[in-house]
């Protein structure tokens, strides 16, 4: 049932963009705050939402609240973000970092309210823990995404966890009159980044490949031999073999190294951010799990094979067939206790609450139908024919 705020809310879109209606633009807007504090993935399905304040906006100030690593990643990079404000770690908004030293929130509030924001975006999951801070932020107008438990925006559309992501946040952002530009993530890599790409890795002597097989969830994680099959498959058709990783995952990228009986490249922690960005564009292809790197490939250009648990492909893998091959896991109880865990595969999800079991869901995903779509990416495309002289 709708209620009656949320009506009031839709009565005022128009229907003016190809993704639906479309909100009033708010006027003489100076300053935007967009809520998106959490992890790589997270960021990289918000790029398009970005993009089209961007357009809508283009004079304003795009500040996003974010991680201090986000800081980092947009220091000196261009894009829709302006600017970094640090939000502190709070339940449900993102974990300390380490070595991060404490901080209040209403402090954090206090500052921000200084700000003088005109637009405060809530594009940070349904809202129960922050939709209070985009309201303390003083802004003269509120809007971004509502579960049923959480509080009201000024304007809202109901947080629904079934959804594509980057379709969600391009809906949210049409509420202040932001159509969408482009349903495609993009992020671009520096001249920075490319350096440290170098330096790190040296040049190519033939053409790399990227494997990335780790993820923070170990239930969405293919088995180290699983990759290291498809390692030596593609040393074997001549690529050079990379083996990413965060230094969490170091013991997963060991195993595929030892699995894969042929020399392949481990990087693990050896690049920044930025520099793996540019890894991953100078790679002919990227083979991962669903995962943070692998959006990071897709949004910097580079074909992708991903590995999916059904559910998550609804919600983060790319519609698009040209470049990228998601392939899915259609397994939906624990493979341990056998729990239905259809809702989602994360901790807090109604349906595998009950569950504490954390191996693979995706480990039956057959090695020859990634590396089939691994190597249809790889194979160039025939030569379109010259057109016919007239």
């Amino acid at each position: 049932m709708t209620t009656p705020s949320n009506s009031s809310a839709r009565r005022d879109l128009q229907p003016s963009s190809v993704l639906g209606p479309v909100g009033e633009r708010v006027p003489d807007v100076a300053r935007i705050a967009v809520l998106r504090a959490n992890a790589l993935g997270d960021l990289i399905f918000l790029l398009p939402a970005l993009e089209a304040l961007r357009a809508a906006y283009p004079e304003a100030e795009i500040v996003l609240l974010g991680a201090p690593w986000h800081a980092q990643l947009f220091r000196d990079r261009p894009g829709p973000v302006d600017r970094v404000l640090v939000v502190p770690p709070a339940p449900g908004i993102r974990d300390p970092g380490p070595d991060e030293p404490p901080s209040a929130m209403d402090d954090f509030l206090a500052a921000a309210r200084k700000e003088g924001f005109d637009l405060a975006l809530q594009l940070h999951g349904g809202g129960g823990n922050s939709n209070p801070i985009i309201a303390g932020l003083g802004a003269r107008v509120t809007a971004g995404l509502r579960a049923e438990d959480a509080p009201p925006l000024d304007r809202w559309i109901r947080y629904v966890y079934y959804q594509h992501e980057v379709i969600r946040y391009l809906e949210a952002v049409a509420l202040v009159g932001a159509p969408a530009t482009t349903i495609t993530p993009a992020l671009a890599v520096t001249d920075a980044d490319r350096v440290e790409a170098r330096e790190v890795l040296g040049e190519p002597t033939r053409p790399r490949v990227a494997l990335h097989p780790g993820a923070t969830d170990t239930r969405r994680r293919w088995p180290p031999e699983r990759f290291a099959e498809v390692a030596r498959a593609l040393a074997g058709d001549g690529y050079e073999v990379l083996v990413t990783g965060t230094p969490a995952e170091q013991e997963t990228v060991d195993a595929v190294v030892a699995a894969a009986g042929v020399p392949v490249r481990p990087q693990v922690g050896t690049l920044s951010l930025g520099g793996l960005a540019a890894c991953y564009a100078g790679c002919a292809l990227v083979v991962s799990n669903d995962t943070g790197p692998l959006h990071l490939a897709g949004a910097v250009g580079t074909p992708t094979v991903g590995v999916y648990w059904v559910g998550n492909l609804i919600n983060g893998a790319t519609p698009l067939r040209v470049r990228h091959r998601p392939i899915a896991s259609w397994t939906t109880r624990c493979p341990v206790c056998g729990i239905d865990c259809t809702p989602g595969i994360y901790p807090h999800r109604p349906g595998d609450g009950d569950c504490p079991h954390r191996d693979s869901f995706v480990a039956d995903v057959p090695v020859i139908e990634v590396l089939e779509a691994a190597r249809e990416l790889l194979t160039p495309p025939p030569p379109t024919p010259p057109s016919p002289v007239p």
